[in-house]
């Protein structure tokens, strides 16, 4: 058991954590949220034992093996496979000592060590770490080369690797999906879902906390408070307490008005002197409530775009791929402006391919591609932030793009994605990912485009700015297309799905819970391939679901699953503008103070209008089809 006691602790001056206290039992799955640099590194640095509190304690088990995942990786001359058995140290230890002994011929010592050997696994060691290589992307062939060969992110992967092959007792994750891909992501989360240890981790990614954690730490400028239940349940529990919190700030600034409001009318009166001094003192006593603050810093919209056309983008029997080799064949869509597309598919099957055919960044290698008069494109590519200019500011990048644009315009354009004060004038080169990648989007949203190309955007974006995110793209009027790990983001703004697998992009007739299912057995047809080529057998190709169901039963019972997701999704938003109509309904929202609380419903209600006038016609859609098929 992990137990936290009156624990407080400074750095630099500023304090991070003020009388916490809590515990944590073994086995429990945890998740470590909180703004960036409110102390979550700092409490795995505490965990691990390399800092000591100012004051109060924090035990854990001395014989606990701690797991932790490194944030960098050294350009390394080991193979991926032996660098991930590395993270097994007795394992390695045992093996270090077994070629000692055999070289002295220490037969009892020889006994002894090929027992512990077995007992942890060692001659299975090897098929587990390419196991865990594997889940996280590594062909065979990949898995025998150089650490030093890969780059910076798929180093991240193995480091990954490295961390979760340490039979550890508790398991430290810090942003563990920044990295990887949708199927990677959906690996990992089976992994750690069977992991029997303590997991703490840190992520942004809200379906991935919700699918795995069973309790919340939130750190708070100076404190961490411990929830039960996953990233939703503590969403809805923590607007709760804050909601009490401004009731229990309001009352007391009720009560403190009062008290200086006698104070200043009998201090200088002789006979009234000794009850303003008991009030006085009441005051001094009084613990002062803070008042609640929810707000992000991130609200932005993308402009509408100048022109429309339909279609903007058409693609006639293209064939996709680089140099001589075609990734993807006979690939037919286009793009409206009412396209919301979400590409799923297996990690290299040709998703940036087909984003980057799309942009005219890769040339055809066969059909035809033809893109309106008017197509403007905005692209986001997974290294976007790369071909920012470095030795500039924010300001001078956007002034760059719109130079007879007034410069309040472009500050108060930039603040909406977080850049304000110094930030705005400072040089990018010191930037974090996290504010590259904002500063990118925000240079994308500035141009207005009508085609929205989105490869991975919200990598290194935390929960607000993702959220953020997808609220300004569900307003989006334009075509889109997107490549994400960001289930939430997937399932938030695409109307539709298109797989990309086995070299051909199809229409995926089904959600991101099919998806899943179809990875799960498409990675098991992949594992089974090396044997059917022995046996001289084809490989087993595995199917989308709309090709799988051909006989009218299956049709009838796809369509009722169907309308039973369309109806929970309708119950859902109509509750949600109910909610939202209410507030409206309280006269107090249209107080002048309260302006920037009421801009905000009004935004969530446009948003939750909108959604539901999409799920209407989708439920009404569905419906019809049911009656055709007289289901």
């Amino acid at each position: 058991m992990i137990t936290v006691s009156s624990l407080a602790l400074s750095r630099n001056g500023r304090e991070l954590y003020r009388d916490a206290s809590f515990l944590l039992h073994p086995g429990w799955k945890i998740g470590l949220t909180g703004a960036n640099g409110t102390g979550k590194s700092t409490f795995f640095s505490l965990l691990m034992g390399e800092i000591t509190p100012d004051s109060g304690r924090l035990d854990r088990p001395a014989v606990w093996t701690v797991a932790h995942m490194e944030q960098e990786v050294s350009a390394l001359a080991i193979s991926a496979l032996d660098y991930v058995l590395n993270g097994d140290s007795e394992l390695r230890s045992i093996e270090a000592d077994l070629l000692l002994a055999e070289q002295d011929e220490r037969y009892e010592d020889l006994a002894n060590l090929y027992q512990r050997y077995d007992e942890i696994g060692g001659y299975t060691a090897n098929a587990r770490a390419a196991k865990l290589l594997a889940g996280l992307g590594f062909s065979e062939a990949e898995q025998q080369k150089n650490v030093a060969d890969f780059s910076g992110g798929w180093r991240m992967r193995i480091n990954l690797a490295q961390t979760l092959m340490c039979r550890s007792d508790l398991l430290l994750l810090d942003e563990p999906t920044n990295h990887l891909d949708l199927d990677a992501i959906l690996w990992l989360e089976d992994w750690l879902n069977a992991y029997p240890g303590t997991l703490i981790m840190v992520s942004h990614d809200r379906d991935f906390l919700d699918s795995i954690v069973g309790h919340i730490l939130h750190v708070e400028p100076g404190s961490i408070t411990h929830y039960r239940g996953n990233y939703s349940a503590f969403e809805r529990m923590r607007a709760e307490r804050l909601a009490q919190q401004q009731q229990a700030f309001e009352k007391q600034q009720t009560e403190v008005a009062h008290l200086n409001k006698y104070i200043d009318r009998f201090r200088a009166q002789a006979t009234k002197a000794r009850q303003a001094q008991s009030r006085i003192k009441a005051l001094e006593r009084m613990t002062m409530i803070t008042a609640a603050h929810v707000d992000s810093q991130f609200s932005f919209r993308f402009r509408e775009p100048a022109r429309l056309a339909s279609p903007l983008i058409r693609m006639d029997d293209v064939d996709c791929g680089y140099g001589d080799r075609k990734v993807i064949r006979g690939v037919n869509f286009s793009l409206t402006p009412e396209t919301r597309l979400g590409l799923l598919g297996p990690n290299g099957a040709g998703k940036s391919t087909l984003i980057k055919t799309l942009v005219a960044e890769l040339e055809l290698m066969g059909g035809e591609r033809t893109a309106s008069d008017h197509t403007q494109i905005g692209y986001f590519a997974q290294h976007q932030v790369d071909h920012l200019d470095l030795k500039a500011s924010p300001l001078l990048q956007l002034t760059r793009m719109a130079p007879r644009v007034e410069e309040l315009t472009l500050r108060k354009f930039l603040g909406s994605f977080g850049f304000g004060g110094e930030r705005i004038d400072s040089t990018i080169e010191n930037f974090s990912g996290g504010e590259k990648a904002r500063l990118a989007l925000a240079l994308i949203v500035w141009q207005r485009p009508n085609v929205l190309l989105l490869d991975e955007p919200t990598n290194h974006l935390d929960l607000e700015m993702r959220h953020a995110l997808t609220l300004a793209i569900q307003e989006y009027q334009g075509a889109l297309v997107i490549v994400s790990h960001e289930r939430h983001l997937l399932r938030a703004c695409c109307d539709e799905f298109m797989l990309v697998a086995d070299g051909v992009a199809q229409n995926f007739e089904g959600d991101l819970e099919d998806y899943a299912d179809w990875l799960r057995k498409w990675r098991a047809s992949q594992e089974v391939k090396p044997e059917a080529k022995k046996d001289g057998k084809k490989p087993v190709t595995v199917k989308a679901p709309a090709l799988e169901q051909k006989n009218a039963v299956a049709i009838n019972r796809e369509l009722k699953k169907t309308l039973e997701k369309a109806e929970k999704a309708l119950s859902l938003l109509q509750e949600q503008q109910q909610a939202l109509e209410a507030r409206l309904a309280d006269s107090s929202l249209y107080e002048l103070a309260q302006k920037s609380v009421l801009e905000k419903v009004l935004a969530e209600k446009a948003v939750i209008d909108a959604g539901l006038a999409r799920a209407e016609e989708e439920w009404l859609a569905v419906s019809e089809a049911m009656s055709d098929a007289g289901a």
